[in-house]
């Protein structure tokens, strides 16, 4: 993937895309939550964490884009306040379970760990290691109810 695809699944992901058709807008990271179809889809994670691996060498540079910063933090404050927040419109609802909630909040730590290594320049190992522990950690028939997985 290069840098130019990974920022426009990125805006998609984000549901900032400019083509609201595009099908990742409804079945991205932030169009899968709303509406939320019963289930967190992993593989978008995954594809989220190998979108920063690919943006990580401009994600350190002094002059940051604004669209991508933008798309990023609107990931993890929208799911965030979706899905992890007790009044959230997921939690609130009763239409993610607690299970849910507690993956989806990982996932945004882990996220949310590797974005702000990256734009403190400190490197790419201490971005993902998170990431690849949890990626060892995991069992294959771990998350499968959760859609399909798929690392970096």
């Amino acid at each position: 993937m290069e840098p130019q695809e990974a920022v426009l699944l990125l805006k998609c992901h984000a549901f900032s895309h400019d083509d609201v058709n595009h099908p990742k807008m409804q079945n991205g990271f932030l169009g899968s939550l709303r509406p939320f179809r019963g289930h967190l889809i992993e593989a978008n994670f995954h594809e989220l964490m190998r979108i920063l691996r690919i943006l990580a060498p401009e994600l350190s540079t002094s002059a940051l884009d604004r669209e991508v910063m933008a798309c990023l933090w609107s990931i993890n404050h929208l799911a965030r306040a979706w899905a992890v927040e007790p009044e959230g419109m997921l939690r609130r609802n009763h239409l993610i379970t607690d299970e849910q909630a507690a993956l989806m909040e990982e996932w945004l730590n882990l996220f949310s760990y590797a974005v702000m290594i990256l734009i403190e320049d400190g490197g790419a190992h201490e971005a993902f290691w998170e990431y690849e522990q949890y990626m060892l950690d995991r069992s294959p028939e771990e998350g499968k109810d959760e859609g399909e997985g798929g690392g970096i």
